[in-house]
């Protein structure tokens, strides 16, 4: 063999020695690329392309993303002169993993797409496998899961073809992971055997590691704990065999929260503490966070609830600095919980309100989202009507040219090609009057649905606001009617969604709106208030018909009993209630103020046991307090004889667990 093809196929060995390596361990795969690299980058095009590409991915995951990013543009470069779509491909995949990492979700998308279409054109299997995977990933998080779901089992299909295993492998797990996401649980578990068995014919540590990890994930949502663990347990012991650091962190704060869930607190520390040593030997302060948020849980679990606060905080913080609301909602969920199991009311309460605090800010994100997507649907419908109108004009204005022409040539067809151009222009009329029929009807429908929430069709929290701007409170000297506001929760809503399902959930809503429908009156206004909260504004109401009222809602919702998929589902809320106006010191509350009042009314129903409304009914000697103080704790308020509670309880029929089988 001669020299230089020596030379080259000993730096291929290498380089695919170390691909697998940069995978569970970039610092090792790094030095081991700069070792080669003056040799790679005087070697052939395919050989200079793939230490390119292994170079960039290592410097991303160490999170070295500048670097990885002036190799990818390298990469297409390179690629692009050299008219090399292998090149090319392996540059703008490494590019979208890269924006990925910086967060930077549609760019990521938008690249992984060019990327596939790159790669399609090639005969180079593995990389089709590999952009066709990004292609489908991409898609799922855009919660486009039936086209996820097409190009992951394309990639299926190809890596099949390709011969190569961990083709296959990269594929499957992929795929496993999709119908988690999808909540197809026996596909899953199906796909994962087949993941399983040909990680197993690869003997590589890594990939078994991350086959276990998926297991974990796909066992956890499957409510199969015990399963996970063991996953979790068998891809530890790996990781560690590998010196895969960043993955052992990632596995301990797993394990951590594992135990946690089967309240096996002194594990779930054990874990967690181990976690935090790893995450910081990597630097990985999400990591680190979630330990700490474990250790908390943990502590409070075991009765040590200072500490148990304290770690908690601790680790939100980091939430709180990355801004991330998604990743703390669940989180301050889970720690009011924990505060209400270990008997700590007023400290649930307080986590319960900053956790719906923010679930209304996202539930106004997302509304704010649809409603700017259906603006811009709308304008990109108008701008075509108004390409096609102005293609029709171009079409009139060649016309009358042709007309013209014809006739300077032919005088005898003047009349025939008037009465033509007449049609012509009638049928342009009337298709400009259709148009603005169709702009009314838009923008009556787009008003329609400013308005409305889309699930269950009620008043959306921005119309009331609009609509309290304008309604002034308005006292009746008489005392004896008032205005009322009732704010509802849903109880234990999140157990539904996490073992029903979202498609459930969305039932127990459209539920819950036609009972309210039929308990209140068609003067009332009913509004989504949030994910799972309602409000109901009634304009007038006697003063002793309030608890009436608050009675028939908690009876009238608990009546119901939603039906998904064959299985009962059983309803509860909580409520808050109050007249409108208030009137401390004899003068009317603000409409915001009332309703904070009220949904501290609300979290007292949920922290005394649920299935019940507190009634906020007035307020004593309020010169010896200050009604912000009242707004900070109300519970204390109505113990110290400040504020008049009324007590409503609903029936005694317990909730049984959602979605269990009917006999």
């Amino acid at each position: 063999m001669p020299l230089a093809a020596s030379a080259s196929a000993e730096l291929a060995q290498r380089l695919a020695d170390v691909r697998e390596d940069g995978r569970f361990a970039p610092a090792r795969a790094l030095q081991r690329l700069l070792d080669v690299e003056q040799q790679a980058r005087s070697a052939e095009l395919s050989l200079r392309a793939e230490f390119l590409t292994q170079l960039s991915h290592a410097r991303m995951r160490l999170g070295q993303t500048e670097a990885a990013m002036q190799l990818a543009d390298e990469l297409i470069a390179d690629g692009r002169q050299q008219h090399d779509n292998v090149t090319l491909a392996k540059g703008v995949l490494s590019k979208a993993y890269i924006t990925f990492a910086r967060n930077e979700r549609r760019a990521s998308h938008l690249l992984a797409f060019e990327a596939e279409s790159i790669a399609s054109r090639t005969a180079d299997l593995p990389l089709r496998v590999q952009a066709t995977i990004s292609a489908g990933q991409s898609w799922a998080e855009a919660g486009d899961f039936p086209a996820a779901l097409a190009k992951l089992q394309a990639a299926v299909d190809l890596g099949r073809q390709s011969g190569s295993q961990t083709s296959l492998a990269s594929a499957l797990n992929a795929l496993t992971l999709l119908y988690t996401q999808m909540r197809e649980y026996d596909k899953g578990f199906a796909v994962l055997d087949e993941l399983l068995a040909v990680t197993k014919k690869l003997g590589s540590p890594g990939r078994m590691a991350q086959a276990k990890n998926t297991e974990y994930g796909l066992a956890l949502d499957a409510q199969q704990p015990v399963r996970g663990q063991r996953a979790l347990l068998v891809a530890l012991a790996l990781e560690r065999q590998l010196g895969a650091r960043s993955m052992v962190a990632t596995t301990l704060v797993n394990l951590s929260d594992s135990y946690l869930k089967q309240e096996q607190f002194q594990q779930s520390l054990r874990y967690a503490n181990e976690a935090i040593a790893a995450a910081r030997l990597v630097k990985n302060e999400q990591v680190e966070a979630t330990a700490y948020l474990n250790i908390g849980l943990a502590q409070i679990g075991l009765g040590r609830l200072a500490e148990g606060r304290q770690s908690v905080e601790k680790g939100l913080a980091y939430y709180d600095r990355q801004g991330s609301l998604p990743d703390i909602q669940p989180v301050l969920l889970e720690y009011g919980m924990a505060l209400e199991k270990a008997g700590d009311m007023p400290g649930a309460v307080t986590a319960y309100h900053r956790e719906r605090a923010i679930s209304n800010q996202l539930f106004e994100k997302q509304r704010q989202q649809t409603v700017y997507e259906m603006q811009e649907k709308y304008e990109t419908e108008k701008k075509q009507r108004q390409i096609e109108l102005l293609s029709h004009e171009n079409q009139v204005k060649s016309t009358e040219i042709d007309n013209r022409r014809l006739q300077q040539r032919v005088w005898w067809l003047l009349a025939l090609v008037l009465a033509l151009a007449a049609v012509i222009v009638g049928l342009l009329y009337r298709k400009v009057r259709h148009a603005n029929v169709q702009l009314k009807v838009s923008n009556l429908e787009l008003q329609h649905q400013s308005t409305r929430d889309p699930l269950t069709t009620l008043y959306n929290r921005r119309h009331f606001q609009e609509f309290m701007r304008s309604h002034a409170p308005v006292r009746n000297p008489a005392g004896t009617h008032t205005g009322a506001m009732f704010l509802l929760d849903v109880d234990h809503f999140k157990q539904i969604n996490d073992s029903c399902g979202h498609a459930a959930g969305d039932l127990v809503l459209t539920t819950i709106a036609d009972t309210l429908h039929e308990v209140l009156r068609e003067t009332d206004m009913i509004v989504r208030w949030g994910g799972e909260e309602f409000l109901a504004f009634l304009p007038s109401i006697t003063h002793d018909g309030l608890d009436d009222i608050a009675r028939r809602l908690l009876d009238g919702v608990a009546a119901q009993t939603v039906h998904y998929q064959g299985q009962p589902v059983r309803v509860q809320v909580s409520i808050g209630y109050a007249p409108y106006p208030l009137t401390p010191h004899d003068q009317p509350l603000s409409w915001e103020r009332s309703v904070n009042l009220i949904d501290m009314a609300l979290y007292l129903a949920k922290a005394h046991g649920r299935n019940r409304a507190y009634g906020l009914q007035g307020f004593h000697g309020l010169e010896k307090t200050t009604l912000e103080a009242i707004e900070q704790d109300l519970e204390r308020a109505w113990r110290d004889g400040f504020v008049d509670l009324q007590v409503i309880l609903g029936g005694s029929t317990a909730l049984g667990p959602p979605c269990r089988a009917i006999g």
